[in-house]
């Protein structure tokens, strides 16, 4: 392995944290102990900056580039955004109806099944079984009853677990 910058961030598929590293853990460390390190990053991802200083939290985080690019949101470096779960509100569903077929055919059923619409309504039927040519209505919204449960759905997308690890001992990356 090539010898790295002091402050690069590698991904390991092991455990352990090789010599020269330090798990990207958000962990709190001595400055006196990875001066080098601490000069470089400083406080971005926390600490006091007098004693200690911090490595980046990526446990369960995707890295993101700093800065914009059109039609995107802008990032500064140390920023942590996004969520694991969401609940989607109503504002942010696709607009849309819930629309209830029924037929002028005479109902010939008295009960609800998943076969059945409703149907003009005779004596104590008022279901149908055949509905050909039946006709979508879009209905008053007490007609239909709202979707879903305010139950927050995870919000990760596919991922593969390694270990991610930021240098304090290596090259010290000049300016320019």
């Amino acid at each position: 392995m090539s010898e790295p910058y002091v402050g690069e961030i590698r991904m390991f598929g092991f455990p352990r944290v090789p010599t020269g590293w330090l798990p990207c853990t958000g962990g709190l460390y001595a400055i006196s102990q990875y001066d080098a390190l601490f000069n470089l990053i400083g406080t971005t991802y926390g600490g006091d900056g007098v004693v200690t200083f911090a490595t980046p939290q990526l446990s369960g985080r995707v890295p993101i580039h700093q800065g914009t690019a059109t039609g995107l949101s802008s990032y500064v470096i140390g920023q942590m955004a996004g969520t694991e779960s969401v609940t989607l509100l109503p504002t942010q569903i696709p607009q849309h109806n819930h629309s209830m077929t029924a037929t002028p055919s005479s109902a010939n059923a008295t009960s609800v099944s998943t076969t059945v619409q409703l149907g003009a309504v005779t004596s104590d039927t008022m279901y149908v079984t055949d509905i050909t040519g039946a006709t979508s209505f879009i209905t008053a919204p007490q007609s239909t009853q709202p979707s879903g449960g305010n139950s927050p759905h995870d919000n990760t997308m596919p991922t593969l677990t390694v270990q991610f690890c930021i240098a304090w001992a290596g090259i010290y990356p000049m300016q320019g």
